[in-house]
């Protein structure tokens, strides 16, 4: 062995660690390195796992030793070697039993070890595993350089760090791929429910418009589904296998919304710990769906402008311009042309968005998409609470189609999902069926109070003439909290057209914290 060998050796393995080798590869090639060095027959790297060591890679041993455990309690002398720091040699007249007796591999067969050696492995302070050296000759060990060997223990315990980083690195991506791509699907997996010709003429619209890069602005009242027309509009894309990337910028504080659109570098501001990408970089290649995006301040308009114009963004704190390839689809509840005149919206960031404008049907203009809406939740609810069968009795089927539904469909699914819980609790537990009554939905509008009535041929319980001259003035009882929630639902929509949609003058309007006004619209399925 010469010095230029143990060089060379030292080398390879250095080299090898910033290669993209599996882990079974790089610890491979480190054993065949200590068998240059060092004049052994067989080497073999094995960790501990619960008391056991297992083997992860082996030169020189039957191909059988892989698919053995040694229990560390009953091998003293790989238990010898794991509770050296330093390494250890056995004599060869050693009356220990040797764990590789009989697998040593030669050309007249497997034959008994003669010369054994080994070295415990630490991973940050604690045991790892063994790295082990055997020869069929006495004496093979007698003339090892010590320094060598101490090298090449140090080069083998980062090189087991390495690949343990590695492969849980790659264990870990492969677990937010996984994540994501379930997400996905679920998401693609959602259909747009609805048979009417509002959502015939939407299905053309995305169909139109999916094929292409072009902007969209997604226009609509709260509650109508715009998340999901972003959804089919990129799944309808060539860029459907790359992110839909979903920013909220309604719940975006105004100091955080550049950081939060494209990035910020470790200490760039106060509280910024480390480095992050923002969300166009998140959408690189694929699709950014900007929710809510008239919430967003003037200031922060003209930023996101730029970046729409010249397809490059700048992390806070970074001077370097990346580019990005994005396409951008954005929604509002509010009027933007009417914000444009008021100085709330910028026109040209406005134009650039709305290359292509779609408008989402409210939910009173689709008919009797309702009911398909409502069987599709009832649906999903009974798969999730374990129900039986579920179904709507009659009275609730007509109360459903006559309701104005100012939240829309997501007034709709929440109204859904308290009416099968009020139906569970009232029903028996034996019951195989479970049936939605209209006290179960409790969505009664004075508004369509008569067509219900008419419908059901019941007194609406409005003041009715009995015939005798005398106004019947029997009422059906109220209810005090779904009273109080239709007055909030009332008087938050009066003030959103008010406000022309701008929920933070609402939330002031009503002397209410704005996350707590969030909180209450989304109760009140607003």
């Amino acid at each position: 062995m010469t010095t230029s060998r143990f060089i060379q050796s030292l080398l390879a393995i250095v080299s090898d660690l910033s290669q993209p080798l599996s882990e079974e590869l790089r610890l491979q090639r480190l054993l065949q390195a200590v068998k240059q060095v060092f004049p052994c027959d067989a080497t073999a790297l094995l960790r501990l796992q619960e008391h056991k060591l297992i083997p992860l890679a082996v030169d020189g041993l039957s191909e059988d030793t892989m698919g053995r455990e040694f229990a560390v309690d009953q091998h003293p002398r790989l238990a010898t070697i794991l509770l050296s720091r330093e390494p250890v040699r056995f004599a060869a007249d050693s009356t220990l039993p040797d764990p590789y007796d009989g697998l040593i591999n030669t050309d007249s067969g497997s034959l008994h070890v003669h010369d054994c050696m080994g070295v415990s492995l630490y991973i940050d302070g604690k045991p790892w595993g063994v790295l082990t050296l055997d020869a069929l000759s006495i004496g093979s060990f007698d003339h090892i350089n010590m320094v060598e060997l101490e090298a090449f223990i140090h080069l083998a315990e980062a090189t087991v760090k390495a690949a343990d980083l590695i492969h849980s690195l790659e264990a870990q991506l492969q677990h937010e791929h996984q994540v994501v791509q379930s997400v996905l699907a679920d998401r693609s997996a959602q259909p747009m429910i609805g048979k009417s010709p509002a959502m015939a003429s939407l299905r053309r619209e995305i169909s139109t418009v999916g094929e292409s890069d072009l902007s969209v602005l997604i226009c609509g009242e709260t509650g109508v589904g715009k998340e999901l027309v972003a959804q089919q509009i990129h799944q309808h894309s060539s860029r459907a296998n790359a992110a839909l990337v979903y920013v909220n910028c309604a719940a975006l504080p105004e100091n955080l919304i550049e950081s939060e659109l494209f990035g910020h570098e470790k200490g760039a501001f106060s509280g910024a710990t480390q480095s992050r990408a923002g969300k166009f970089e998140l959408a690189n290649g694929g699709t950014l769906f900007l929710d809510e995006v008239g919430e967003i301040p003037i200031a922060a308009q003209a930023k996101l402008l730029r970046a729409l114009q010249s397809g490059e963004i700048q992390r806070i704190g970074n001077d370097q311009a990346l580019s990005v390839d994005v396409r951008i689809i954005a929604a509002t509840n509010r009027q933007l042309p009417q914000e444009v005149s008021a100085g709330r919206f910028r026109a040209d960031l406005y134009h650039r968005l709305s290359v292509y404008p779609i408008h989402v049907p409210p939910l009173r203009e689709r008919k009797r998409d309702v009911l398909l809406l409502a069987g599709f939740f009832i649906e999903q609810q009974r798969r999730r609470l374990g129900l039986p069968a579920v179904r709507l009795d009659p009275h609730s089927q007509t109360q459903l189609l006559h309701y104005q539904w100012p939240g829309n469909i997501r007034e709709l699914e929440h109204s859904i999902s308290r009416a099968i819980l009020k139906a569970k609790n009232n029903s028996l537990a034996t019951a195989s069926l479970l049936q939605i009554t209209a006290d179960d939905l409790g969505i009664e509008q004075s508004s369509s109070a008569q067509h219900i009535a008419a419908d059901n041929n019941i007194t609406s319980g409005d003041a009715t003439d009995t015939g005798t001259g005398e106004t019947d003035t029997t009422t059906t009882p109220i209810n005090l909290k779904l009273a109080t929630d239709d007055f909030q639902r009332k008087l938050i929509q009066q003030l959103l057209h008010q406000h022309q949609g701008n929920q933070a003058q609402v939330s002031q309007a009503l002397a209410m914290d704005r996350s707590n006004f969030y909180r209450l619209k989304k109760r009140l399925g607003l």
